[in-house]
């Protein structure tokens, strides 16, 4: 039996009221409700946070690592995403956000941003490669890479296998500090501070490697208070900002087409929008394509549901401090290229969570049964049966999750017929 897999985003039961709010949003239809209250299917959970950000009673939630765990490690190194930069409004310089994480605990701080400046450079290498199918997709957002998995699997092929930022930044981190400070690397922890649950479950459940180098997934809401105080008398140093502009401009929606810079690319944010591109993608209406950026979060890593700042007030921050022509092209060296794993050696695999059966004459056989329960429906994906659509329904009771007087419109039709039923029995009893 398969093991339940991990997922950052959780429902707390006693808080869910039973409404639609998450089930109608969620991209892999990976929600039903059950007795009043909302279930995950495990299997097509992509952990996009989309539910968290609608759930009005706060009954979806994101585990994290508490602050306290970086005490497990001898050395910790904090993981700062770019996203992190953009909470803080009048920032006058990255360094500060680097020094106050240090005053709170850590022994150091390693900009993700620089790890992005290698990924940056890698895909540059992979696209020079005409072989490979076009577009060719980012493997940034783990939401997205799950989401093809779930629903594009024929698209698995064009995801770049070049490892996510926060992975390459991890592996320089340890190795930089362990020779700085003549250390093991074993002793070294390094924590991202992240902006959403799917880079969490991205670490305990790697995509395209076996294991993950971060050891540990802090929220930006976790650390944002006492790192709000503490960067107040954080002293400004501008030699700690290694990492590039386009390395920071990473967390807003396009700023990864900036840093990999191909002519004919596409940068969509919001899942629901990146849905409808892959659709064309997968199509092939969208022939001349050379990259797409997808980010499963609105305005990109700056909208996800674990940050503090609003959405817009960040991405604005995020563009103020990554146009300073600072340190304007990327940060990375020849040896940089070759000395770490920078690129996945596992094949990422298809999720067959929406196959109605592994034997394809009874899936067959299935979906002809869907077929012919849901033109008995109503057609108003109204979600009161607990589905969020008319069509899930009817493959609901295909499957023997639902019964068809589950739909409350089916229900009152078949109320109607034996009223009327009743009432004709009556007559003919008279008479």
């Amino acid at each position: 039996m398969e093991q339940k897999r991990f997922h950052s985003v959780r429902l707390e039961g006693d808080k869910c009221r039973g409404c639609t709010n998450c089930l109608k949003r969620c991209p892999t239809e990976a929600i039903r409700v059950r007795g009043g209250r909302a279930h995950i299917i495990d299997e097509r959970c992509i952990d996009c946070g989309e539910c968290i950000r609608v759930c009005g009673y706060h009954a979806k939630v994101a585990v994290t690592d508490p602050l306290s765990s970086i005490s497990g490690f001898k050395y910790k190194i904090a993981l700062p995403a770019p996203s992190l930069y953009g909470q803080f409004q009048n920032l006058k310089s990255i360094s500060q956000v680097l020094n106050g994480l240090k005053q709170m605990g850590f022994d150091d701080a390693f900009e993700v941003a620089r790890g992005a400046d290698v990924v940056s450079r890698a895909i540059r290498e992979r696209l020079k490669n005409p072989d490979l199918p076009r577009p060719v997709i980012s493997s940034a957002c783990p939401a997205i890479v799950r989401l093809i998995q779930v629903r594009f699997p024929d698209l698995l092929d064009h995801i770049v296998d070049v490892r996510q930022p926060m992975e390459v930044a991890a592996m320089i981190a340890k190795r930089e500090y362990a020779r700085s400070h003549g250390v093991n690397e074993n002793e070294i922890g390094c924590f991202f501070i992240t902006p959403c649950p799917a880079k969490v479950t991205a670490i305990r459940r790697p995509i395209g490697h076996a294991k993950s180098s971060v050891d540990g997934a802090i929220s930006v809401l976790e650390i944002y208070g006492l790192l709000s105080s503490q960067i107040r008398n954080a002293p400004v140093d501008i030699s700690l900002e290694t990492a590039s502009d386009l390395g920071v401009g990473w967390a807003r929606s396009g700023g990864e087409c900036n840093a990999v810079s191909p002519e004919n690319s596409m940068s969509v944010d919001g899942i629901e929008n990146c849905i409808h591109v892959l659709e064309e993608i997968e199509d092939n209406r969208l022939k001349n394509l050379e990259f797409f950026e997808g980010a499963a979060c609105t305005g990109g890593c700056v909208g996800g549901p674990l940050n503090f700042e609003n959405n817009y007030v960040a991405r604005s921050n995020v563009r103020r401090l990554a146009s300073r022509d600072q340190n304007p092209e990327l940060n990375v060296d020849n040896g940089m290229m070759t000395k770490y794993s920078l690129y996945d050696d596992m094949r990422i695999l298809p999720n067959s969570a929406m196959k109605l059966d592994d034997d394809l004459m009874e899936a067959m056989r299935k979906m002809e049964k869907i077929d012919k329960i849901y033109k008995e429906l109503p057609g108003f994906d109204c979600g009161s049966c607990g589905s969020p659509t008319c069509r899930t329904f009817a493959e609901d009771v295909v499957q023997g999750f639902a019964t068809k007087m589950d739909c409350i419109h089916m229900m009152k039709e078949q109320l109607r017929v034996m009223a009327q039923q009743m009432v004709d029995l009556a007559k003919t009893t008279r008479e």
